[in-house]
Order: structure tokens, then sequence, then C-alpha cells
């Protein structure tokens, strides 16, 4: 059956508070983040990943202390982003007890990171966080959370970035972000079926039929999710069962 397919609550931290939108603007209070990582590590989610969304933007460094604070309460693989742009941010990070970084805007600004990353802590470590619209003809990623277009493809960026040394890729398709529509399908499939790495999906949960959809019809190797989870419409639980019903491979 190949290796499990795993479940990922993803905590959005803005000032201390974890936050959703929907499309990346409109944002909302979802809870503590120290408290809902703690519920979901004792829920059965497999990892988490925690994003200080606007650190990029506002050109500061994501909180270690609450980095710190996170780690201590859960027994999963954490993944923290935000802010990231060199060497000394992932060892800032991954001692406070992350496991893996993101690394989105700083990888536009200076791709060479990653390389230095994989080759200082190890792919496993690094993770490429690819947020990207649609336009029309082709799928183009945006940096600073969503703020500013660049003129990179999806694809081409996402190989680039496994030639470089991460270790996995988190997609998170910018039009489908917080309308519970269902996942990109048809672009997480074209970057798992190109990828020898694994793929996260992200943005569009829903309902459970989204998720078996990323696994079966997207190919994704993980489902990151946040509001469906924050807000009691979909427990962990339930939902790695009707996975299991449904053919999928995921632990219980």
């Amino acid at each position: 059956m190949g290796l499990a397919k795993r479940i990922i609550p993803c905590l959005d931290v803005k000032d201390g508070e974890t936050v959703k939108g929907t499309n990346f603007i409109d944002l909302r209070s979802a809870g503590d983040p120290v408290a809902l990582g703690k519920a979901y590590s004792e829920a059965g989610a497999d990892e988490l990943v925690f994003l200080d969304i606007t650190a990029s933007y506002e050109q500061r460094k994501t909180f270690t202390d609450m980095v710190t604070r996170v780690a201590q309460e859960i027994n999963i693989p954490f993944t923290v982003g935000g802010g990231i742009d060199e060497l000394a941010d992932v060892e800032r990070l991954l001692q406070a007890g992350a496991d893996k970084v993101s690394i989105n805007s700083a990888a536009f600004r200076n791709p060479e990171l990653i390389d230095r990353v994989a080759a200082r802590f190890g792919s496993q470590v690094c993770v490429c966080a690819l947020d990207a619209r649609f336009d029309g003809s082709d799928w183009f990623c945006y940096i600073k959370g969503g703020r500013e277009r660049t003129e990179h493809r999806l694809l081409d960026r996402a190989l680039e970035m496994q030639d470089r040394g991460a270790g996995e890729i988190l997609f998170t398709s910018m039009n489908n972000d917080g309308v519970k529509t269902g996942y990109a399908t048809e672009a997480l499939a074209m970057l798992s079926d190109r990828l020898s790495i694994p793929v996260i999906a992200s943005g569009g949960a829903g309902c459970m039929e989204h998720f078996r959809d990323a696994f079966t019809e997207g190919h994704a190797d993980a489902a990151l999710a946040a509001s469906v989870f924050h807000f009691g419409e979909i427990a962990i639980g339930e939902l790695k069962k009707y996975l299991k019903e449904e053919g999928i491979n995921v632990r219980i």
C-alpha cells in the first residue's frame, strides 16, 4: 500500500493567535496555537505545521518562544515557517523544537538557501512552500504571504526546489484557500506525478471527500487543512476512519 498518507493540521499564526482567512485575506481568530497544537497531537494528527503568516511581509522573525511552547505540548513531527531567510533562522527553530522548517519567500530571493539548508541539516528538514494561483493559462507562484506575484511557474519552481535538495513540497492553491470546495487536484497530480519527493496538498478542504480526492485524484502524500479542524467541522479521528474505509492507507 506504500507509505501511509498523512493528515496535517496547520496553525496560521498572526500576533500570537491562530487565524484563518479566505483566499489569503479576511482573517479571523481561531484560538490559542499552543492549546490547538496539543489537541491535534492528542487527536491523532500525523504532523503539525506552524506558519507565522506575516513574518516575511513584516520582515521579522518567527516567534521562537511560541515554537518552544508548542513543541513542548506535542509528540508528532512539527514544521515551522515564516520569515526564515538564513541558516541561523533554521538552527534557532530546530533548537526551539521544530523538526522541519518551511521556506517560501526567501527561496525566491535566494534559491541557494535551499542547497545550504539541505547540506547542513539534511533534505528531510527542508520543506519548500509554494503558494500559487491559476491565472487562466498556468499556475504562478506568489510570495510575501500571497501579496506579490512572481513570474515563476509552479511546476518549474517545484522541480528546481527538488533539485536543490528540498525534502517536500507544500503546495497551497490560492484559488481554493478557505473556500472549502476541494483541493486543486489537477495541479496536485501534475506535481505528484513529476516529482520524486512528497507533495503536501493545501487549500480547499471542506469535507472528508476532499481529503480522499487529494489522495486518489491528486496523488498527494499528505493533506493539510486549517479551518475545518479549528472550527470543529471535521474531527481527525473520524476523518481517518473514513479514509481507511475508502481504501486509503492512513495511521489510525
